[in-house]
């Protein structure tokens, strides 16, 4: 599968940082991870902590996936807004996955702080109304978040956006817990940290055939060798679906234009996260470096080719939404991606197995809450393969 256009932002600014040999003999071990993008080294750093055998594959070299083109914004805010989550899950679920996400952006940051070269700084986030129509699902939104204690929260009226950040919107919800991360170093300084532990990871090996048995599962791959394992858990991303007998993602191509680097530090109140009511949803961040993020104008298809010739429109309209906006900031473009993401039908991830594949786990963070989700599903498959209960593995069942 074609996750993303060539030369992604971070991929450029690292390079290749550290590659891994492929499988050349057949493996025993109690886990095998499948993919070795962030979703599978945070699952990995989970289960080697906890003392498992670990074996890690990918057919890529470790991060050059989704994971290089992601454009790494941590919030608790998830895509689908908690108003509208409670209608479809409940009141107790639907807080409970938001709160979880908090939980995690702080998490992250504990583990971050370990790492000499990951890049990640805490960031208030502001989610303003795109319309006057919109105005009020955002108050019932504000006062949901007040009302059950997501963060500290903060109403702005027009006047009040206008002087932290310049522009005009109509009203908006600053929330002070929310943060931008380096996620491409931060998924190899993890499998650094997890082959210190005793994990074996393989690149450039493709899985091509699974067999799921009573008490194990079998591996073949692309090079002749098998692997066998007590337990697989499958974090291949949106690439995951081909093992899952029903239908659970949404196919979209998103965009993204970084600027080149600015002398000025400060660009609005905190370098905020910004993004926006209206869906498909325009997003900005800064950079370590002094640059402008920008991101969104997604597509609801998959198709390589057309996303990728879409390009350079969808940049320059990006550009131009963002001088809208800011008009006084001279955005010159610097680079720019094109990546294929995914959503479901509630905006939440699928966490946990499935009865057709036994001994299978699946942590599958879709949607703009990807490494949040990631880390809320390798805590709870940690929790499950050492045969304890997680009150939370319900919320993100294949069952719901």
């Amino acid at each position: 599968m074609d996750l993303r256009s060539h030369y992604p932002f971070w991929l450029l600014k690292h390079g290749i940082v550290k590659t891994y040999a492929s499988v050349q003999e057949s493996i025993k071990t109690d886990v095998v991870v499948m993919g070795a993008g962030i979703t599978g080294a945070l699952v990995s750093y989970h289960l080697c902590k906890a003392g498992f055998d670990v074996v890690m594959v990918d057919r890529r070299h470790v991060g050059q996936g989704s994971t290089a083109a992601s454009t790494c914004l941590l919030q608790y805010e998830i895509d689908t807004p908690l108003h509208k989550l409670i209608s479809i899950v409940g009141e107790k679920s639907a807080v409970r996955s938001y709160k979880l996400c908090l939980e995690a952006v702080h998490k992250l940051q504990a583990m971050a702080a370990n790492f000499k070269y990951v890049e990640f700084t805490p960031k208030p986030s502001f989610q303003f109304a795109s319309f006057k129509k919109d105005v009020k699902k955002l108050e019932t939104e504000y006062s949901l978040r007040k009302k059950h204690h997501i963060s500290s929260v903060q109403w702005l009226e027009e006047k009040d956006i206008f002087n932290k950040f310049s522009f005009k919107a109509p009203a908006g919800i600053l929330s002070e817990d929310a943060a931008q991360l380096d996620a491409y170093r931060m998924t190899h300084s993890l499998i650094h940290t997890s082959v210190r532990r005793g994990l074996q990871i393989f690149d450039g090996t493709e899985v091509v055939k699974i067999k799921h048995h009573k008490r194990s599962v079998e591996l073949l791959t692309d090079t002749g060798n098998t692997i066998t394992a007590r337990k697989l858990v499958i974090c291949c991303g949106y690439e995951s679906q081909r093992y899952i007998p029903k239908q659970v993602e949404e196919l979209y191509s998103t965009y993204a234009v970084i600027s080149e680097p600015f002398q000025q530090d400060r660009f609005w109140y905190k370098n905020s996260l910004i993004w926006e009511t209206a869906r498909p949803y325009l997003y900005l961040r800064t950079t370590s470096d002094n640059r402008i993020l920008i991101g969104g104008k997604d597509d609801k298809f998959y198709n390589p080719d057309k996303r990728d010739a879409n390009l350079p429109l969808k940049s320059a309209q990006l550009v131009k939404t963002f001088h809208k906006l800011f008009p006084a900031i001279e955005f010159r473009p610097d680079f720019e991606w094109a990546g294929t993401f995914c959503n479901t039908k509630d905006g939440l991830p699928y966490i946990g197995s499935i009865s057709q594949r036994p001994n299978t786990y699946f942590a599958l963070g879709f949607g703009g809450n990807g490494i949040t989700f990631s880390h809320i599903a390798a805590e709870i498959i940690t929790d499950l393969l050492q045969g304890k209960k997680n009150e939370d593995a319900a919320i993100f069942t294949f069952a719901r």
